[in-house]
């Protein structure tokens, strides 16, 4: 499939080809290219902080999670869930450092886009990954890609934009959501946070994306993993933000932990 940028900029909207290390628009408005391959089309308007997302240390943390494996499970079952063909152009809305999208060019060679927020994220991404394509956006605004560009988009415990979903892809695609599962970390939760609540986020998130996209399947994926204390933080670092003193403490005094990891996936049509 033929993927087309838009220009990001207020009002204009118009097709953004490359041109060498630059995109631009017929309007003018040119954006370069990093030189680690991606291109930063995050407006002022669309970022209500000045590095907004993931930081570069939560960023790295998620990665040295992903490299050593701990979630690998996980991913390869999220990958075999949403089967592609090599022509198909597939989206990962809000991508962070690019370990699933990846995952899913090493196993169909399809064609990746990843989008994220996090510079520090995107960079990552793009430094490791340069078989991809890869744009610093807002995945909860509008996302600057024409209508039907894709044939299947993905958002791994990220981000949930319906409308520019069904916007983005093209007729009969396919759409992957993976959510925390109610039991996800519960562990850390309770040793490093005090709670261990079970939250179930299915049926919203079905409540939300089922007058867009028909629900075609839901699976429960379910792993546990002994993470010494090293990789603890690590989680913790990657997602959450800000432990305060009382919760920085339990974890340092926490060893090696049988933990819970947990996803609901949602397939959509």
């Amino acid at each position: 499939m033929q993927v087309t940028l838009l220009c990001p900029v207020r009002q204009c909207g118009l097709p953004l080809p490359r041109e060498g290390r630059r995109y631009a628009c017929e309007n003018g408005h040119s954006f370069d290219v990093a030189k680690s391959g991606y291109v930063n089309l995050l407006q002022p308007q669309d970022s209500r902080s000045r590095n907004p997302g993931d930081t570069a240390a939560a960023a790295a943390a998620r990665r040295r999670v992903l490299d050593a494996g701990h979630a690998a499970p996980l991913v390869e079952a999220i990958v075999t869930l949403l089967p592609l063909q090599s022509e198909d152009a597939v989206l990962d809305a809000g991508c962070g450092e690019g370990h699933h999208l990846a995952a899913f060019r090493r196993a169909y060679g399809c064609e990746a886009h990843g989008v994220d927020i996090s510079v520090a994220a995107i960079d990552l991404a793009a430094r490791r990954y340069r078989d991809s394509h890869w744009v610093v956006a807002n995945a909860d605004r509008v996302l600057p890609f024409a209508d039907g560009s894709f044939q299947a988009i993905t958002s791994i415990t990220s981000r949930m934009n319906p409308s520019e979903f069904r916007r983005l892809l093209a007729p009969g695609g396919s759409l992957l959501l993976a959510i925390p599962g109610s039991d996800d970390l519960i562990e850390l939760r309770e040793s490093i946070l005090g709670e261990a609540i079970q939250r179930d986020r299915t049926d919203r998130t079905i409540d939300l994306f089922t007058p867009t996209f028909a629900l075609e399947r839901t699976e429960r994926l379910r792993h546990t993993v002994r993470l010494d204390h090293d990789a603890i933080a690590d989680i913790m670092a990657s997602s959450y933000r800000g432990l305060r003193t009382r919760e920085r403490e339990r974890l340092d005094r926490l060893g090696p932990v049988d933990v819970t990891m947990s996803r609901d996936v949602l397939l959509f049509r």
